[in-house]
């Protein structure tokens, strides 16, 4: 025997509010509509629904069983509808982001989770790519944004990228490194110290090679490769080598005092860190809510990041 679920719905409501006004105008029917409804029930089961002469209505056993069931499907139709109107608000659902791995690490990371404390209801799935996978990624559907620094010659068709935070790098080393004792700093000395490579892929590595350019060497002394971010910072925390990273990561890393700049100017890249979509199709309403989220915690930082660097005597 098959029953209408909208009969079984309203038994429920009529039951829960007392009477067959009251349930109607929960659910938004007229009282016609409900009791014509409730009639097509019981002729449906055979069996009378309503004990006669309560007042307010009382159900038999089977109508007990019933509504029991017709609650469970209100129930279900609200969660359902809950679920629409947070899918569509951006406040349910999951943000699939990709993102180079240092920044993720430095920045990223901690926006997630106060976007998160926001809306506790979206799922976030990160992953580690640079630009090539992650353009790969956006046109295979598996990610719905990636945060990479690029530069504009960079930019495919089909792609759209929103700037959240200008480019800039420096020579990071740890607080006490010798070469910050010098009154000038000149190119040779920056070979005079081992080295760590960027990982391989990531934009950094480029960015190396044309340090090497300008102080005219074809090699470095490179002693660490293929470390995670907190990796490469433990490494400059115990030794006396230098790296290239972006100012706003080691910004990020502040607090702990276990690595700072080194005031040397070096060739700046034509690069900004954002947000990268794809052009067209649908969009996820969380990963856009979230993008918002990540642009104006940006918004906010890159102001201070940039009295920070003000405050850096380059070049002495």
């Amino acid at each position: 025997m098959r029953l209408n679920e909208r009969h079984l719905m309203q038994l429920a409501a009529v039951l829960d509010a007392g009477g067959v006004s009251e349930g109607a105008a929960t659910l938004g029917l007229t009282q016609p509509a409900v009791s014509r409804s409730l009639a097509m029930l019981e002729a449906r089961v055979g069996e009378p629904l309503f004990l006669k002469g309560r007042r307010p209505l009382q159900a038999t056993p089977l109508g007990a069983q019933l509504a029991a069931q017709g609650r469970t499907i209100i129930a279900a139709s609200r969660k359902a509808s809950d679920a629409v109107q947070g899918f569509l608000k951006g406040t349910k659902g999951v943000v699939r982001v990709g993102g180079v791995p240092f920044f993720m690490d430095a920045m990223i990371s901690r926006m997630i989770g106060e976007f998160q404390n926001l809306e506790p209801e979206v799922t976030v799935q990160q992953s580690y790519l640079n630009l090539p996978e992650m353009v790969a990624a956006l046109e295979g559907h598996q990610i719905d944004l990636g945060i990479v620094p690029i530069g504009v010659l960079d930019l495919g068709p089909g792609f759209e990228f929103t700037e959240i935070l200008p480019g800039r790098n420096i020579v990071a080393c740890r607080p006490d490194h010798p070469l910050l004792r010098n009154r000038r700093l000149r190119a040779h000395d920056l070979t005079s110290f081992p080295w760590v490579a960027p990982l391989p892929g990531s934009p950094l590595m480029s960015d190396l090679q044309m340090i090497l350019m300008s102080i005219g060497m074809s090699d470095l002394n490179v002693r660490y490769s293929g470390g995670s971010l907190m990796s490469v910072i433990n490494f400059l925390a115990e030794t006396d080598a230098l790296a290239v990273l972006p100012f706003s990561v080691v910004f990020a890393q502040r607090k702990e005092n276990r690595v700072t700049v080194l005031p040397y100017e070096i060739p700046q890249p034509n690069r900004s860190l954002g947000i990268l979509r794809r052009v067209g199709g649908p969009r996820s309403p969380a990963a856009e809510r979230f993008a918002g989220h990540v642009t104006t915690a940006f918004e906010n930082l890159k102001h201070i990041i940039k009295r920070h660097e003000n405050a850096v005597v380059w070049g002495r």
